[in-house]
């Protein structure tokens, strides 16, 4: 937490913002719930003078570490909402998902974080696991709707290197349903979706600030930081992260780099694609697109209502 502190008093320098001008702050990867909130506080009186008066404070808990003087705790200290890493409701599900907690321990955590006055809350939910089904995931879905929450997060399983899973690829299946499933069974409870992946009542501000590409400082290790055309990368491994955390790799990236990322990105949400950021051929090709009934267009924007297709439509418009 130390070494954060000093990465972040340094960020603070090199992005320069102006007084009550950070419009979210959100605390996560890892596990926030396993850090007393006393450890958080330095960070917080840091920060104070550059936070809005109504900046969106996130932080994601699991459920099984997210005690009520915890969730108590951070509400003090300003946190607005929790993001809580549920994943499922089955027993087994969370059992072979590795998880420490059990369905009523997150049910539980989401109903003492509604008592305690936290303004939103949302949970992350994930699919095409081994052995999941429609009447599955539908029971996760059906589950989280009873429950005091504004905004889920549905992701697809992903291995990647270097995880426990890694061994064992074949826990994932590939079942493009389910995807379709849960986006519609989420989508007709009332909660639509703004991004492939997110779908609420309430709508992430720091979700998307991302998609916007806002600069936003990246503290901790394995964080990712973007300013302008650069992006900035303090080391991964925690020990070496913490004897130096301010080593931090810069990258550069091209206009036609920041350009793909403003399509793929406006294409799988609700941001869109401004017109004017589109060269003569890329503008024609979008046309096509909305020809074709694939694109809607307002004067300034093209936006895309089916997410699953925003990958293909991206490389369509680049060539």
């Amino acid at each position: 937490m130390k070494a954060l502190h000093t990465q972040l008093a340094f960020e603070l320098q090199r992005f320069k913002p102006q007084k009550q001008s950070i419009q979210t702050l959100f605390i996560g990867g890892g596990t926030p719930s396993t850090v007393s909130p006393d450890l958080y506080k330095p960070l917080f009186e840091l920060l104070q003078p550059y936070l809005q008066k109504d900046a969106e404070i996130t932080t994601e808990a699991n459920p099984n570490s997210a005690s009520p003087a915890w969730l108590e705790g951070m509400r003090l200290l300003g946190v607005n909402r929790v993001s809580f890493g549920v994943q499922s409701f089955d027993a087994p599900k969370l059992k072979a998902l590795n998880r420490a907690h059990n369905p009523q321990q997150a049910k539980e955590a989401i109903l003492t974080a509604k008592a305690l006055g936290y303004a939103h809350i949302s949970l992350d939910l994930i699919y095409n696991y081994q052995g999941d089904t429609q009447a599955l995931l539908w029971h996760d879905i059906d589950t989280a709707f009873g429950l005091p929450i504004d905004h889920i997060s549905a992701y697809e399983l992903t291995i990647e290197d270097g995880t426990a899973f890694s061994k064992t690829p074949e826990v994932r299946q590939d079942d493009e349903n389910l995807a379709f499933y849960v986006t519609q069974e989420i989508e007709k409870r009332g909660f639509p979706a703004y991004e492939i992946s997110n779908f609420g009542t309430y709508q992430s501000k720091h979700n998307q600030g991302y998609w916007q590409l806002q600069n936003y400082i990246g503290a901790g290790a394995g964080a990712v930081g973007f300013l302008e055309d650069r992006r900035f990368y303090p080391l991964k491994n925690i020990d070496q992260y913490i004897k130096t955390p301010l080593q931090i790799t810069e990258e550069p990236l091209s206009p036609e780099e920041l350009l793909t990322e403003r399509l793929f990105l406006g294409l799988r949400s609700n941001i869109g694609i401004e017109k004017s950021i589109l060269t003569p051929t890329m503008q024609q090709k979008a046309t096509l697109l909305q020809e074709a009934h694939k694109l809607q267009e307002t004067d300034t924007h093209y936006y895309n209502k089916n997410y699953f297709l925003s990958d293909e439509l991206a490389l369509f418009i680049l060539g």
